[in-house]
């Protein structure tokens, strides 16, 4: 009999990480965490906006939700925060079932976390096939996008429906609105955040001129900025300076406020609870898919030490049910800050402490600048960050695969674009089950070996399971086809699974034969089949020889 495995231990990360901690080390983590930081600042914005909530909402998500990660995770370099997956999944909780109820969601989302991983159950993330995880993806990235075209328009919407239909319906009757300022800004945007890396990339004839001059280190010096800072400053700047009409921050919002966000418990009811099921679940899985998936990224850039899935988990639990209290949205890992992190020099979750520290002092001291951002631009980093989060090439690379891929990809990503992601991967998952389990009762064979008046001889291969039973019927037909009192003999030396449903169409081919006046005997069975064999009391009715193998049976 196994033992009940035992609960996660609580080990962060950050104690095993400080051990022997050098001052050296100190350094690269504090200027690779102010530098994500820096970066973290327009997105968390931009990820708050577009869910339907206030920018500081996503700030002191960032704040307080990236310090509970990196404080108490189990991986060294991850950075928490919100993420640009879970805007759809927000926006919809907000649209129709209030903002007070999204933080009941989250806080309940954040409960389970917790509980996944105490009780070790991190690593069946890795049960969800690639192909659903692609779908969703690309799924969420057009939805960001769609989203994003009020404010890159610069159309005087009150409020965006939240199915895509009528967000279509509703971008086309308002485009003779369309504000070409707030369009330029947005596109200016966007063709700023894809240049500005290639401007100073190594090779470039830029950077290859510059460096034939000796009085630009200034200058040179300004190629370490992130792109969406710069474009956030310079557009911000240009907007504030020629009185641009667009919509900022300020005239949507009334700025952000340079104080903390005080502690309040949302209201909570039973009743309430139960219709929140839904979006407890679907914050709770795409959290801890987002966070692991990141985690794993981390694991192939970094020379740190592998994640920990289950402290991971555990932390991200935590910060899911505290940032709610403080009028926050759903914390993950988010790959981006974290790559960032990671090719800033990180080496210990102390970057992601002073990448909370950043955000949190430049909230504090510099909020009444935020209120001349226009939302035009934040749209364009969100579309941006849309296009990078998409795997579009995949969608070109289907021909490579299966019909099995193509089918649970474009599904779900079909599903995630016209209904919503809760739908999509229920559906995905519970087509990979059934096209997992059609594709094993596909690999089952009962071969026949021999065939004479008094025996017959058959060869079972692969898993005799619920999936593959039917396949034992041509045998049934041999046995009532042949000469009274047949022996059948079954090779079971290749057959390397057996669940209740295979077993009871082994008694029925046994029923059959008995009352046909024959005999049954089944040889080389490995060691699953022959403990349920023997467990369920069939072993005593037949002749059964058991396979060379003698490891120990799998109960």
């Amino acid at each position: 009999m196994n033992k009940t495995p035992p609960l996660a231990p609580f080990r962060p990360r950050l104690l095993q990480d400080m051990r022997g901690y050098t001052a050296e080390r100190f350094a690269r983590d504090a200027g690779a965490g102010a530098t994500v930081g820096i970066v973290a600042l327009p997105l968390a914005m931009a990820f708050a906006i577009a869910s339907g909530l206030n920018p500081e909402a996503g700030l002191w998500t960032a704040i307080i939700g990236g310090f509970i990660v990196a404080t108490l995770g189990g991986t060294s370099v991850q950075i928490g925060g919100p993420a640009g997956a879970f805007i759809v999944i927000v926006y919809g909780i907000v649209e129709r079932y209030g903002v007070a109820n999204l933080l009941i969601a989250t806080a309940s989302a954040g409960v389970l976390l917790f509980l996944l991983g105490l009780f070790r159950m991190g690593n069946l993330v890795r049960y969800v096939p690639v192909s659903v995880v692609i779908g969703f993806t690309n799924g969420i990235a057009v939805l960001i996008g769609l989203s994003q075209l009020r404010d890159l328009l610069g159309l005087d919407i009150a409020k965006m429906p939240a199915d895509f239909f009528n967000q279509i319906l509703t971008l086309a009757q308002h485009l003779n609105g369309l504000n070409w300022y707030a369009l330029g800004l947005g596109l200016a945007c966007i063709g700023g955040l894809f240049l500005w890396p290639r401007l100073w990339a190594v090779d470039s004839q830029f950077r290859r001129q510059l460096d034939q001059i000796d009085t630009v280190s200034a200058l040179r010096a300004t190629s370490r900025l992130p792109a969406p800072v710069v474009a956030l400053f310079t557009l911000t700047l240009a907007s504030w300076y020629f009185k641009l009409p667009v919509e900022t921050i300020g005239t949507r919002f009334g700025g952000i406020p340079q104080s903390t966000p005080p502690f309040a418990l949302p209201a909570f009811s039973w009743e309430t609870a139960k219709l929140l099921v839904t979006p407890t679940l679907t914050i709770a899985l795409l959290g801890a898919i987002e966070s692991l998936l990141c985690a794993r990224v981390a694991d192939q850039l970094s020379e740190t030490p592998k994640h920990d899935p289950n402290q991971e988990l555990m932390a991200q639990g935590i910060a899911n049910a505290v940032v709610p209290f403080f009028g926050g949205m759903p914390v993950t890992g988010t790959i981006a800050r974290t790559v960032t992190n990671i090719r800033s020099g990180a080496t210990s979750p102390v970057a992601g402490i002073v990448h909370a520290g950043t955000l949190a002092a430049v909230v504090l001291l510099a909020a009444p600048l935020a209120q001349h951002i226009p939302l035009a631009v934040l749209a364009g980093v969100l579309l941006f960050v849309a296009w990078n989060m998409g795997e579009w090439r995949e969608f070109s690379r289907l021909k490579q695969f299966t019909n099995h891929y193509r089918l649970m990809m474009v599904s779900t990503f079909l599903a995630t674009v016209i209904f919503d992601l809760t739908v999509a991967v229920e559906l995905g998952l519970v087509m990979a089950c059934v096209l997992f389990v059609r594709r094993q009762s596909a690999i089952f064979q009962a071969e026949k070996i021999e065939h004479s008046d008094h025996t017959l001889r058959y060869s079972l291969y692969g898993s005799l399971f619920f999936g593959a039973a039917a396949k034992m019927d041509p045998i049934l037909a041999e046995v009532g086809s042949a000469k009274p009192g047949v022996h059948v003999e079954l090779d079971a030396s290749r057959l390397i699974a057996l669940d209740t449903t295979g077993l009871d169409a082994l008694e029925q081919l046994h029923k059959a034969i008995l009352k046909h006046g024959g005999s049954l005997s089944m040889t080389g069975l490995n060691p699953q089949p022959k403990s349920l064999i023997e467990r369920s009391g069939f072993a005593a009715h037949l002749h059964a020889t058991p396979g060379k193998a003698e490891r120990p049976a799998d109960r």
